[in-house]
């Protein structure tokens, strides 16, 4: 089968690798085009971009999928495999090849359709996840199921531990997908109407964290965000990116510091959060104990 793989960061190049990886026959890639990055803003290609590349498998960077229709004749995809690719097909190409367009999508559907899945179902204090494989639709996320995989999320689990685990079920996910439609035997089952729930993108603003809110949220909030786009929270009047943290059970005015014993213990709405890894404004991600060395933080100090 002729599988045109579409997909652009980390965890589609992993997806890509397993397709490869399995003797899956890739015809060609198509990826969003390369992005200015770092201090330099020199173009920087995408992580599924410089696998191909190094697999000697055809990239194509498209920016108008509408008008790809000489370029889907050419390349003759019998099936679209997708993974974070990151923008919506039009009708044109989901119809395009014989056995239709599949998606392998972060979470187990219909929880948490949209962009952040990872990092949303962490904020939420969901303690199941999972990836789901579908025939893609015109509407987000919509499309029937095929195949799920499912994983408890425990409390050490970040957006970063996540995503690992994620790209590794979903390339193994997507493996079988293409399989089982090989042999004729992948089911479909329609979404349900119930348990729909949307994961927009992180905005920074949601980043920030309140102090007024419980602890329990606030923790959930710090390991979602973490490595990125990584909650934070205001000292001396520069941000301060929190990356760790555990529940404590202080009392105190939201927002101040209570204690200094174990790490950098602030008070919330209900109990306290002891930050225990933290990059201040300028400084490298590092252990709170050993921030806490370098600079004496008196015991009220309101943060946020």
């Amino acid at each position: 089968m002729r599988v045109l793989f579409m997909g652009t960061p980390d965890i589609a190049a992993e997806c890509l690798k397993a397709l490869v990886d399995a003797g899956i026959d890739v015809v060609g890639v198509f990826t969003q085009p390369d992005r200015p990055k770092g201090r330099g803003m020199k173009l920087t290609p995408s992580p599924v971009k410089v696998f191909a590349t190094e697999r000697g498998i055809p990239v194509y960077q498209p920016t108008k999928l509408k008008k790809c229709g000489d370029l889907l004749s050419e390349i003759d995809p019998e099936l679209i495999a997708v993974a974070a690719y990151g923008r919506l097909l039009p009708k044109s190409v989901l119809d395009y090849p014989k056995y239709g367009s599949i998606n392998m999508h972060a979470s187990l559907l219909p929880r948490w359709r949209g962009a952040a899945p990872i990092q949303r179902c962490i904020a939420a204090g969901d303690t199941l996840g999972g990836v789901t494989t579908m025939y893609m639709a015109e509407e987000l996320d919509a499309g029937d199921m095929i195949l799920r995989a499912e994983t408890p999320i425990t409390d050490d689990d970040t957006g970063g531990s996540l995503h690992d685990r994620y790209a590794e079920m979903g390339g193994k996910l997507l493996v079988e997908t293409i399989r089982r439609i090989e042999a004729g035997t992948a089911p479909r089952t329609p979404q349900p109407s119930e348990g729909i729930t949307l994961a927009p993108p992180i905005t920074k603003e949601e980043c920030a964290v309140d102090w007024t809110k419980p602890a329990r949220e606030i923790f959930d909030l710090i390991r979602a965000m973490n490595p990125f786009p990584t909650a934070y929270t205001k000292y001396d009047g520069a941000p301060m990116k929190l990356y760790a943290s555990k529940v404590g059970s202080r009392l105190g005015e939201p927002g101040c510091v209570i204690s200094t014993d174990d790490g950098l213990e602030v008070a919330c709405g209900d109990g306290s959060i002891v930050i225990t890894e933290l990059a201040a404004a300028g400084g490298k991600r590092m252990a709170a104990d050993a921030w806490l060395r370098g600079h004496k933080v008196e015991i009220g100090t309101k943060l946020g």
